[in-house]
């Protein structure tokens, strides 16, 4: 059911990318891509990520795909883990960008964003909450405000996951 007007995707890459790995699977950022454009007319997507030294290969194929990344720096801390947290990214560009789409999808399970999602929806402007995984997600955004909004990325597994090409080629 694509829509005729012009419709921007903010999506929380961290969650999605931790969330459905937890599920077992890979998600194909291509096809996700296009999932977004045709289901939900999605003009822009905006991405945000923590910026790595040395990913710029996957930055760059991420743009390709037709993401606009949102970089926030990130920091590593002494036992190795790397922390670079994108939630007020995510809600600031939402608003910028508020007059320029008649509507918004917003992509995570994290709780963060309830206060961005109880706007957008008393606003009219929210067409989906897209939850990574229906099994783990905050319970702020369980809300019934939400209910009418929620959609689950676990049913598009079979559209959306990530194939290795050339495995499949060799097999």
């Amino acid at each position: 059911m694509k829509q005729n007007f012009t419709n921007y995707a903010f999506i929380d890459s961290q969650n999605v990318n931790l969330s459905i790995r937890q599920l077992g699977w890979r998600l194909d950022f291509y096809r996700f891509r296009v999932h977004l454009k045709e289901k939900y007319g999605v003009t822009k997507a905006f991405l945000f990520i923590g910026y790595i030294e040395g990913n710029n290969n996957l930055y760059i194929s991420l743009q390709e795909a037709g993401f606009i990344c949102i970089f926030k720096p990130t920091l590593e801390y002494t036992d190795g883990t790397t922390k670079g947290n994108c939630d007020a990214e995510l809600v600031l560009q939402a608003m910028i960008e508020y007059p320029n789409y008649k509507k918004a999808i917003i992509v995570t399970g994290d709780g963060d964003f309830h206060c961005l999602a109880k706007y957008l929806v008393e606003k009219n402007k929210l067409t989906v909450l897209i939850i990574p995984n229906r099994f783990k997600f905050s319970a702020l955004l369980k809300f019934k405000i939400f209910h009418p909004y929620l959609r689950y990325m676990n049913e598009l597994k079979g559209m959306l996951e990530y194939k290795n090409r050339y495995k499949e080629k060799a097999l």
